[in-house]
């Protein structure tokens, strides 16, 4: 857990290299113009559990505009096992060849 104290901005390479997969509360964030990624912002809080960064940060929040509250992915998910059928396995018909 971390609060900043001077409100600096810091930008989205920076918090990805600090808090990589955590979340992360920024107030006024700035964003691309597709208004999706998010730039650079006013770091509030931070921490591996997103409940910490929800009720502990709100009373940061005053006097900004804007709040985001994102998860700053860095690893890539893992992939999920398969899903097996417990009715056998599913037939699937190419139509060409009948």
């Amino acid at each position: 857990m971390a609060m900043t104290a001077n409100n600096e901005r810091i930008g989205i390479d920076d918090m990805k290299k600090n808090y990589p997969d955590e979340w992360i509360l920024l107030g006024n964030p700035e964003r691309a113009e597709n208004d999706i990624d998010i730039l650079s912002g006013i770091l509030l809080y931070h921490s591996l559990d997103k409940r910490e960064v929800a009720y502990l940060g709100r009373p940061l929040t005053k006097g900004y505009e804007r709040i985001t509250l994102f998860f700053n992915r860095v690893t890539p998910r893992q992939k999920r096992g398969a899903i097996v059928s417990l009715y056998g396995p599913k037939i699937v018909r190419d139509e060409a060849q009948v």
